[in-house]
């Protein structure tokens, strides 16, 4: 896993990253705290930065759309992938083989 925030791509692709593991824990420790522990503060500060992280995983996926001529069904593919668990993942790693074979 690798960070880089120089190119809109790798910002992007960080982000999705960021916002994928934060969707993971919200769905696999702060739910089960609230829900089985009766601790809801996880779900309010882990809900929140999930949150911030979908709205830049949206914006910055508009702009990797105008700048880099994506396709609209890539597009939509990629919003897919953040609503699934493990869905970013796997959009980092073909948008890494893209550019692999670029």
């Amino acid at each position: 896993m690798h960070f880089s925030f120089d190119t809109p791509l790798n910002r992007f692709r960080s982000i999705a990253i960021l916002e994928g593991i934060s969707f993971l824990v919200l769905l696999l420790i702060a739910m089960p705290m609230k829900y089985l522990a009766g601790i809801p503060e996880p779900v309010k500060y882990v809900g929140w930065a999930h949150g911030v992280l979908f709205v830049l995983f949206v914006g910055l996926l508009l702009q990797v759309w105008v700048t880099y001529k994506w396709s609209f069904w890539k597009v939509v593919l990629a919003f897919v992938a953040s609503l699934l668990p493990f869905g970013t993942f796997v959009l980092d790693r073909k948008i890494g083989q893209e550019e692999v074979r670029r």
